[in-house]
């Protein structure tokens, strides 16, 4: 029986078990992958981060690279390894939880081959669990190379000819931008109506100035707040105009639907396209906890990480609490947040 356990080893798991650790307090990290910093290194090759350096710090160590780097998903995963071994953080790992209950006064969690038990539990897994593609995906031929973005790790996975992104988010542009630079035709499909915005700004970061204009710390109840959930979210560090300017991209709208090799969009039908990657995000998945409340969106209902769930806690969840609630270098700001609240 441990004080605590927390639910996942990335960011918002050390975060935490970094406060409990300073207030030695008996928990246990449980965590579904092999190592640290393995969601990470399933992402793309090219993937880097975009904040800087400076804003990437968890609690009690600084990120270990010069101000102003934007770190590869490499020095990210090597950096969460550091942490762990500076702070000596205990964590059981190959261990999924797929039930989690609370029996009288403690909580079950239930992996494949272990049951755990602890008085409080904080919930760390991140915001992104089921990856989502549209159904049509099922009408299309197999030799068609189809993979989520979850999947994608660079163009030598596919196959020669014409390629489709799908999804309009960071993820689609930036994978849009790395395969429109190899020699095929590359469709885009999404909207077009993309705001960019560059990584630095008259000598300063972008994250420099979201932080001096209190972007980053309107509360998701403020005025501020509720105008940037509502709006459509800018790309961030990518020339969008440019990108779609590329002789060899065409921008064909929404997709709609598919039948064999025909894949059908907004604008017209096209029976080339060889591989697809689809940039169309994830969904989550909280059902394997019982008894929580979800709201519209299938996120837990809580407040600043306090759920109704007397004893069960959350962390990293987009919107938490601020804008940067689900980013390296603000996650922490939550987790000092919610530790003070359980312990004091």
């Amino acid at each position: 029986m441990k004080d605590f356990i927390i639910i996942g080893a990335g960011q918002s798991g050390l975060s935490i078990a970094h406060y409990l650790k300073e207030k030695e307090q008996s928990f246990l990290i449980v965590d579904a992958n092999a190592e640290i910093g393995a969601p990470w290194l399933k992402r793309w090759d090219s993937l880097k981060l975009f904040t800087p350096s400076e804003f990437n710090n968890l609690p009690g160590l600084a990120f270990p690279h010069k101000k102003g780097h934007y770190a590869t998903k490499y020095e990210v995963a090597a950096y969460l390894k550091q942490y762990v071994q500076k702070f000596d953080i205990p964590i059981a790992f190959n261990e999924k939880i797929t039930a989690l209950k609370k029996e009288g006064g403690h909580f079950t969690l239930n992996s494949a081959t272990t049951a755990f038990k602890a008085k409080n539990v904080i919930v760390s897994t991140g915001p992104f669990h089921t990856p989502f593609i549209p159904k049509c995906h099922l009408k299309i031929t197999e030799n068609i190379t189809q993979i989520h973005s979850e999947h994608y790790k660079n163009p030598s996975q596919l196959q020669d000819g014409d390629t489709l992104v799908v999804g309009a988010g960071d993820s689609g542009v930036q994978i849009l931008q790395e395969i429109s630079e190899t020699d095929r035709t590359v469709y885009f499909s999404g909207t077009t109506d993309i705001a960019s915005l560059p990584q630095e700004f008259l000598g300063k970061t972008l994250w420099w100035w979201f932080k001096k204009t209190g972007f980053l710390t309107a509360t998701k109840h403020s005025w501020v707040g509720k105008k940037i959930i509502n709006g459509r979210q800018p790309v961030i560090g990518t020339d969008v105009k440019k990108l779609f300017k590329r002789p060899n991209l065409k921008c064909v709208g929404r997709t709609l639907d598919a039948n064999d090799h025909d894949i059908t969009f907004e604008k017209g039908t096209i029976s080339s396209i060889k591989n697809i990657i689809w940039a169309t995000g994830f969904k989550p998945n909280f059902n394997w906890i019982e008894n929580e409340q979800l709201d519209t969106n299938q996120y837990p209902k809580n407040y600043r990480g306090v759920s109704n769930i007397k004893g069960l806690y959350y962390l990293g969840l987009p919107w938490l609490h601020t804008r940067g609630s689900a980013t390296l270098g603000g996650v922490k700001d939550d987790a000092k947040y919610l530790s003070e609240y359980i312990l004091n």
